[in-house]
């Protein structure tokens, strides 16, 4: 059989083909989406399960005049290899490689950024709305996952969209939500009535037509409207859809590409806002993904023939640490419960879920929901952990701020994946998580050196009810540090000092300290220069007794943290040094640059931003070529501790 994927370099080759052509096109898509994958990781089930959505889509539309916007985008990989980045496809998530999500520099057929759940809706509107200001005429498809449904941006954005009368269609990719046994025949049956052109241009008529009658047309279409709507409700679930302006189609079988095509083609000229609800299987065509979806949502390398993950570290993660950790001190704690964002797995939450399932809350795509939920359970003496990524927290700010800090509610914030995360890029890089959070009053902010901190914190946050609680922790392996039987309770505001020195400071936060003693280690044995780490431990509070005697005592100072620069810890040091006016004091902020990062190797990030060992003792030996850090500064800085002791 001849190959027609190396033959498919833009959506205007799968034009002419026919529907077994087309069938043959997903197979070979869905066995090129899995190769890559195995090498490279990424978001598998969900795009195997819209491949024929995707061909059907482009095949009916006229992208990239048409637009598509994907809502999260990791079910765009179909999408991106048909519309001329198949090669490119090969790279994906890699550094200097495509994004793993839609990216409107990458590629015109991307309509709009994504990322993050539940945004498509609101952005596809607003692009309806400017096409229309502009006297424009295209087309304009959402296709959201009923996992976005969960989040309240969609149905803002679905309140509004309804309501405005514009032309827009929104795609419910439904891949997990059970059709009960009323929706089979009948509501194919209708579906394939009310979407078909004479229905509606009859429909149209008699609507214009009993508007004339200035007594009994508003009765008779009243009439006509609860009689559909009554017949809509008793057989299809979109009765909520059309409540909100919306005229509903589906379910219909998102993996038949003859039907999804004959739909689409009726009705992608019907003028108002349009849902077509698609019942999709998450990991289609691959079994691995069909059996366990949530595993294989976004997973790193894998092996193909058995699904099994190429695990690339023994060493515990610090998701699996803070899972495992939580599960356990909650045996001791009957009043902690769990709550995350669909992120269980992702979080480490799972094993509390399986350990503890009447405490533990999976709220949907729903952070600000979490938040304010968390709060409420506060209020009536639980514990609340919630366990959130750190860029996903940033959509519920407000939420920390007014409902919990502004309460002083103890509420323990789990902030994985803090710090870059590598391969999923700018959108999902949780690298603003100090800055914002270190304005919040009322609020204690933690980061661990290793996973073996990570503990004593979480049972220093269960110990501490004066207020909420964030504990930041990067992604990936820990720091292969062994693993007490005990939790300590760690004083709140007090650093460690993990290394004695006399020419310079540094100022670590989480697992920097460690790359601080190696850079510390080698800047002692290669050049004679004596550094002193201190594991920052609290961002906030800040350790003022450690910081008074380090002002005593260095006249140089060096922050490092895997966050933006602005405004986080290095800011505060900053700030704290000009209010207590220490001057003398040379202060090397080291951390991310005020842009977004792209997308590559962690550990090669790191470097790049001057956070690795090599890095840290480059930029001292720049420092003593520019300043000169030697005996008689050495000196000058020890008698002037001595003075102020």
């Amino acid at each position: 059989m001849e190959d027609l994927l190396s033959t498919i370099n833009s959506p205007q080759d799968i034009k002419s083909l026919d529907i077994p052509q087309l069938a043959q096109l997903t197979r070979e898509i869905r066995e090129y989406i899995i190769n890559t994958l195995s090498e490279t990781g990424g978001h598998l089930a969900p795009s195997l399960g819209v491949v024929e959505l995707t061909l059907a889509l482009h095949h009916i539309l006229d992208t990239p005049i048409d637009k598509i916007v994907w809502d999260v985008g990791h079910q765009a990989y179909a999408h991106k290899i048909i519309t001329g980045r198949r090669e490119a496809f090969l790279n994906i998530r890699q550094e200097g490689g495509i994004s793993g999500f839609p990216k409107p520099s990458e590629s015109s057929y991307d309509a709009f950024g994504v990322g993050h759940a539940s945004t498509a809706i609101s952005a596809a509107f607003g692009i309806a709305c400017g096409r229309d200001i502009a006297g424009e005429n295209f087309r304009v498809v959402a296709v959201v996952g009923d996992g976005a449904l969960t989040g309240g941006l969609a149905y803002e954005g679905l309140n509004n969209a309804g309501a405005s009368g514009k032309s827009i269609i929104v795609i419910l990719n439904d891949n997990s939500m059970s059709i009960s046994d009323n929706v089979g025949a009948i509501s194919k049956y209708l579906t394939n009535v009310i979407s078909n052109p004479i229905y509606n241009k009859i429909k149209s008529e008699i609507w214009d037509f009993t508007g004339k009658f200035e007594k009994m047309g508003p009765r008779i279409r009243g009439a006509a409207r609860r009689v559909e709507e009554t017949l809509k409700a008793f057989v299809l679930p979109g009765i909520l859809f059309e409540r909100l302006g919306f005229r509903y189609f589906g379910p219909i079988d998102g993996h038949n590409i003859a039907e999804l095509m004959h739909t689409l083609t009726e009705v992608k000229d019907l003028n108002g806002p349009i849902l077509l609800h698609v019942a999709t299987k998450k990991g289609k065509g691959y079994r691995p993904a069909e059996e366990n979806a949530p595993v294989f949502h976004g997973l790193g390398k894998f092996d193909k023939v058995t699904g099994a993950p190429v695990k690339s570290s023994a060493v515990p993660t610090y998701t699996e640490v803070f899972g495992a950790s939580l599960a356990d001190l909650a045996e001791q704690y009957p009043k902690v419960c769990g709550i995350t964002a669909a992120m269980a797995l992702g979080t480490g939450m799972s094993v509390f879920a399986d350990k503890h399932p009447q405490r533990f809350f999976d709220v949907g795509i729903a952070e600000g929901h979490a938040v304010t939920f968390a709060a409420g359970m506060a209020i009536q003496g639980m514990r609340p952990v919630v366990a959130l990524y750190s860029s996903f927290l940033q959509r519920a700010y407000d939420h920390v701020i007014h409902d919990v800090a502004l309460q002083k509610l103890p509420v323990i914030f789990a902030i994985d994946r803090a710090g870059l995360v590598g391969d999923d890029g700018p959108t999902h890089h949780g690298v603003f998580d100090l800055a914002f959070l270190r304005t919040v009053p009322n609020l204690v902010i933690m980061a661990p050196k290793d996973e073996e901190e990570l503990r004593h914190m979480l049972r220093t946050a269960l110990a501490y009810d004066q207020g909420p609680v964030a504990i930041r922790y990067p992604r990936g392996a820990g720091e292969n540090v062994p693993l007490s039987a005990h939790y300590a309770i760690l004083p709140i505001g007090q650093s460690e000092t993990l290394r004695r020195g006399t020419d310079i400071a540094i100022l670590a936060v989480g697992h920097l300290a460690h790359k601080a003693m190696q850079a510390a280690e080698k800047l002692q044995l290669e050049d004679g220069v004596s550094a002193e780490v201190v594991n920052v431990r609290f961002i906030k509070p800040l350790d003022t007794s450690m910081l008074e005697k380090i002002c005593g005592k260095f006249h140089t100072v060096i922050t490092l943290e895997e966050g933006t620069l602005a405004g986080g810890f290095g800011s505060a040091i900053a700030e704290y040094l000009a209010d207590h006016r220490h001057e003398g004091i040379e202060l090397i902020r080291k951390g991310l640059p005020d842009q977004f990062m792209g997308q590559g190797n962690r550990a090669h990030m790191l470097e790049q931003a001057g956070l690795s060992p090599d890095s840290i003792y480059s930029a001292v030996q720049k420092l003593r070529a520019d300043n000169g850090i030697n005996k008689s500064s050495r000196i000058r800085n020890l008698f002037k501790f001595a003075k102020n002791l």
